[in-house]
């Protein structure tokens, strides 16, 4: 097994201490977070939100057609508290200011110059070859946030309508999932999804969590908000179960790259291969249901943890497309076989980064960006064609056994590819506003 020495996390013996005496003080440990000593009588916002069968056609969800939530998801209530926590002063930096172009050529990779980040970035405390590790209380988590950080709290409905309570007590039995800032943006309204945050869960994604990130795409209702997951080896810096997203109102390059239809499953759930872009990866779209949707692809990610294979997760579209993506960059990295010019650098690339929203920290290399580079810091990350297919037949592994559990028949793509082809114009400015086979170790064809 791959090993990387680092420097342990130094927990003082002052702060476990401090954590003592609040509690024989029963007043809390004064910063007012989210762990047991501060929580109990808390009242947060609360968004509850509608379950739904299925994510479909371009009018939105079915149910949501012809009743007006009782406030905007996105405009209002995530944009609107983030913006007030920016005008509180609670981000390190202001990410609005950071310069921001998109790159002539094919797709349009988007860079940022985004400084602040990296003088003020936390450094990764974990192993890069060990993709499931146990939660560790001693290590920053999010429980130690304080609660001004939270905009709200996520939850289903219990009566089958979308409700907001904007005091609603906080459920510690319960664990809420809520929905806080991330104080060193990458991009506008960056914010965190943390599913059953009292739980502290470890960095690994499970049925439930999965289809909760699924829900949240679905709320906000736009294409142009979307969610990400780094798995621990994928650059996931904190070993708390979390998703990311944020809003940036131009099309990903990922988002316009062809793909190649592999094979249906028995629940609906197209998985396509992408094409002719510097990562590979699956896509993951369509499904009888949401669930099927949200399992197919939660299983895969399921497989590629409990096998030790870093990856990243892209929700794009409304919940609609699902990018799942194995990289091996950290462990290239690890072995030395990454280029001296890349790592100077310092990109760290993550699903943002994959996706085509290259997050500079150099000047330098923000004024020399090019197609060209960014391919070639890309295909560091990528596994090979090799790797890629091997990858493919485990996941096809599981999930054609559990196919053959209920009875399902899996539909493989044979004859002529099925190609996609999305959009690729070029795009002149940003505007600013407030996936698996389930297999392919089958080729077709």
């Amino acid at each position: 097994m791959l090993r990387i020495k680092r420097v342990p996390t130094v927990v003082s013996n002052y702060q476990k201490e401090e954590g003592e005496e609040a509690a024989r003080r029963g007043g809390g440990c004064g910063r007012n977070c989210l762990n047991k000593c501060c929580i109990q009588g808390a009242k947060l916002p609360l968004y509850a939100y509608k379950r739904v069968n299925k994510v479909e056609t371009e009018k939105g969800v079915p149910g949501h057609e012809n009743r007006k939530p009782p406030v905007a998801f996105l405009d209002s209530l995530l944009l609107g508290e983030w913006e007030d926590r920016m005008q509180r002063g609670l981000f390190r930096y202001d990410v609005t200011a950071c310069e921001t172009k998109v790159i002539p050529g094919e797709y349009g990779f988007i860079a940022q110059l985004n400084e602040g980040r990296h003088l003020k970035k936390r450094p990764t405390e974990f192993r890069v070859d060990k993709v499931l590790q146990p939660f560790d209380g001693n290590k920053f988590n999010f429980t130690k946030v304080g609660q001004e950080e939270v905009l709200f709290q996520f939850e289903a409905s219990e009566d089958g309508e979308v409700q907001f309570f904007p005091n609603a007590p906080v459920d510690v039995e319960n664990s809420p999932s809520v929905v806080a800032i991330n104080v060193s943006p990458i991009e506008y309204g960056h914010v965190l999804l943390i599913p059953r945050i009292l739980d502290c869960l470890p960095q690994r994604i499970d049925r439930d969590s999965f289809l909760l990130a699924l829900y949240m795409a679905v709320e906000a209702g736009n294409p142009y908000f979307r969610l990400g997951y780094n798995s621990l080896g994928a650059f996931a810096t904190i070993n708390h179960l979390h998703f990311q997203a944020y809003y940036l109102a131009v099309p990903f390059p990922i988002e316009k790259a062809p793909t190649k239809k592999i094979i249906t499953s028995n629940g609906g759930v197209k998985i396509s291969e992408l094409l002719n872009y510097p990562v590979r990866g699956l896509v993951f779209e369509g499904g009888n249901s949401m669930q099927d949707l949200s399992n197919t692809v939660s299983d895969a990610c399921i497989c590629l943890q409990d096998s030790n294979i870093a990856y990243n997760v892209l929700i794009s579209d409304c919940g609609k497309r699902i990018f799942l993506l194995p990289q091996c960059y950290a462990e290239k990295q690890a072995l030395g076989e990454v280029s001296p010019e890349l790592l100077d650098t310092q990109v760290n690339p993550a699903v943002w980064e994959i996706s085509g929203h290259m997050v500079l920290k150099r000047k330098k290399d923000y004024e020399e960006a090019s197609d060209e580079n960014a391919w070639r810091l890309l295909a560091e990350v990528s596994l090979s064609e090799e790797r890629f297919q091997e990858v493919n037949a485990l996941i096809f592994e599981v999930i054609a056994g559990g196919d053959k559990i209920n009875g399902g028949v899996i539909e493989n793509s044979h004859g002529e590819a099925d190609v996609n082809t999305k959009s690729a114009e070029d795009v002149d400015a940003i505007t600013k506003a407030p996936a698996l086979l389930w297999c392919l170790g089958l080729k077709s064809a």
